[in-house]
Parts: C-alpha cells; sequence; structure tokens
C-alpha cells in the first residue's frame, strides 16, 4: 500500500533558538543589528528543503510569548524565563520573512503556540489523508503522534513514529499530556503535583492508562507494589485540582485558527524580489544566496546583485 502523503510541521522556534545560542555572533544586517541566527535558521531550512522537497509544508512560530492562553489559566506558565532580547526579536521576523519569501506557508497566532498550531493543521490534514513529518526535538509534540506519524530530531538525525515514544519518554504518546501534568515540566514552569517524580508518574499511567483513571481510582493506589504508594495517593488527593490544571496547560490544542494559507499548506511560488531584498538586508554571502535562490527555483544571476 502506497505511504501517504506527508505535511512537513516545522518548529520553528526551536531551530532559531538553537542557531541563536550555537551560531557566533560575527553577522550583522544592514543597520549593524546582529544575524546569527538569521544565519543558522537559514542554513537549517535550506537543509530541510534541499534534502526532502516537501510538497505540502507547514513552518510555524511562537507569537504568543506571553498572551497564550495557557497565560490566563495559569499567569506563572513559562514565567521562568527571561524575556526575549530585542536583537533576538527582530531576527525572528526576518526568519518568518524568509520563510514566506520561499514561498514556506508560516503559522502564527497571539493566543495559541507552535505546538497548538502544528497540532492543529496536524489534526486538519489528517482528515484529507495525510500523516505528518513534525520536525522538532521537543518531547510536547510526542503527544500528537498517531498511526504513521513521524518525529524528526533534524539536528540528530533520528526519527520515530508511535512506537517510539516510550523507549524515548516512559510513557505511551497519549500519555505525554496526562505524564507531564503528574510529574510537571520545569522547563515551562508547570509544576504538577508536589512529590511525585517522572518514575512514579509513568507507573501509574502504566497501571491506570490515563490520569482520570489514575485520580477515580486513587483508593487503589496503596495497594500498588509502588514505592511511597499511600503518601503517593496523598499527594493525588490534595492536589487534584491542580493536576487537572496541568493537564490543561501540557495538553495541545488541536483547534487552534489556521489561516492565510491553501486548505493543504502547499509550498507556493516563491518571491524572487522579496527574497533578493531580504539577502541585501541580512547582507548575506553569495553562498548563501545562490543556495537560497536555487531552492525557491528563482535564478540567481538575474535576480541578485551580489552575484
Amino acid at each position: 500500500m502506497a505511504s501517504r502523503p506527508a505535511l512537513y510541521l516545522v518548529d520553528a522556534s526551536l531551530y532559531v533558538f538553537r542557531a541563536w545560542h550555537s551560531m557566533p555572533d560575527e553577522f550583522q544586517d544592514d543597520e549593524g543589528w546582529p544575524t546569527n541566527a538569521v544565519h543558522g535558521f537559514a542554513r537549517f531550512l535550506l537543509d530541510l528543503v534541499e534534502r526532502e522537497r516537501p510538497r505540502h509544508i507547514a513552518v510555524a512560530f511562537d507569537e504568543a510569548l506571553d498572551s497564550c492562553f495557557r497565560n490566563a489559566i495559569y499567569p506563572a506558565y513559562k514565567a521562568n524565563r527571561e524575556p526575549a532580547p530585542e536583537a533576538l526579536k527582530r531576527q525572528f521576523g526576518h526568519c518568518r520573512a524568509l520563510c514566506e519569501a520561499l514561498g514556506l506557508p508560516v503559522l502564527a497566532h497571539p493566543e495559541f503556540e507552535a505546538d497548538d498550531l502544528i497540532g492543529s493543521a496536524l489534526a486538519t490534514m489528517r482528515v484529507s489523508g495525510y500523516r505528518g513529518v513534525i520536525v522538532s526535538a521537543d518531547k510536547d509534540l510526542s503527544q500528537l503522534l498517531d498511526g504513521d506519524d513521524q518525529q524528526w530530531d533534524f539536528a540528530r538525525d533520528q526519527r520515530w513514529g508511535v512506537d517510539g515514544v516510550p523507549a524515548r519518554h516512559g510513557v505511551q504518546a497519549r500519555q505525554i499530556a496526562d505524564y507531564l501534568a503528574l510529574c510537571g515540566d520545569a522547563v515551562d514552569n508547570i509544576p504538577g503535583v508536589p512529590g511525585i517524580g517522572a518514575k512514579t508518574a509513568a507507573a501509574l499511567l502504566a497501571h491506570f492508562d490515563t490520569l482520570d483513571a489514575v485520580l477515580a481510582r486513587v483508593d487503589e493506589i496503596p495497594f500498588l507494589r509502588l514505592r511511597g504508594a499511600a503518601s503517593t495517593a496523598a499527594k493525588l488527593r490534595a492536589h487534584r485540582e491542580q493536576a487537572l490544571l496541568c493537564r490543561q496547560l501540557t495538553t495541545i490544542a488541536l483547534d487552534a485558527p489556521l489561516t492565510g494559507h491553501d486548505e493543504h499548506f502547499t509550498r507556493d511560488r516563491a518571491n524572487a524580489a522579496r527574497l533578493g531584498a531580504l539577502c541585501e538586508t541580512l547582507r548575506f554571502g553569495p553562498m548563501t544566496r545562490r543556495r537560497l535562490h536555487q531552492a525557491a527555483g528563482v535564478d540567481f544571476a538575474a535576480s541578485s546583485p551580489a552575484a
């Protein structure tokens, strides 16, 4: 049986941040602002496009830095993170503009995070017979995997499907949101249930399957072969509402608004003029310019004064 067509879903922010932290700060735009993150992101994007030649793709950006619906539910959500400096915010804008110039559909929304946009796009496209290839190393996104979907840690060139999630995270893909609701997620400042760690959370879900079942059958927990079983049950009784709140935070939304592109996220024609102008603004070197124009299907010599 032929494989279903793939929709590539790129977690852009992960790769922009990675470039910001790893690329030397020796690149500047025409106004003297740093562009190291744009250079690194452009290289990643080119490697992906040249390697896979995706027909259906969406690149998701985090626009909801402090206006996400999760902040309304829990104001301390991600409050442990330092605000992005202006120099990085500018580069996010350039990265998004670069995607648009290359004809790559971009997803961003002030109330939904990139994960929610990826989840919503995948849910929408599954109905039309597509499978997802989620380009990200983020563990949260593994909860979206089903059927023949894949997650791809591009930097390490590691791919896994729904069957590969337990070996990586200790629970089933469909249990990840419940798992993080129990043991918390320090990266996003999600507390979980105080005193319940990763091993206990995984053991509870292995036995009860879901958070709802754990809470409904909490009286059974003291009789399990689980270290500190009685105290675990007490913690769950005391923090039941917090566990349910945390699950609202850890569950990826599948109903985020998706606008501004065709219904199948088909890669569009590149905008040669905009691409050329960005290359000038960002002061890309000849090799990067040539690769960008080739990836866009645009004649480099005819469109670039720096050729």
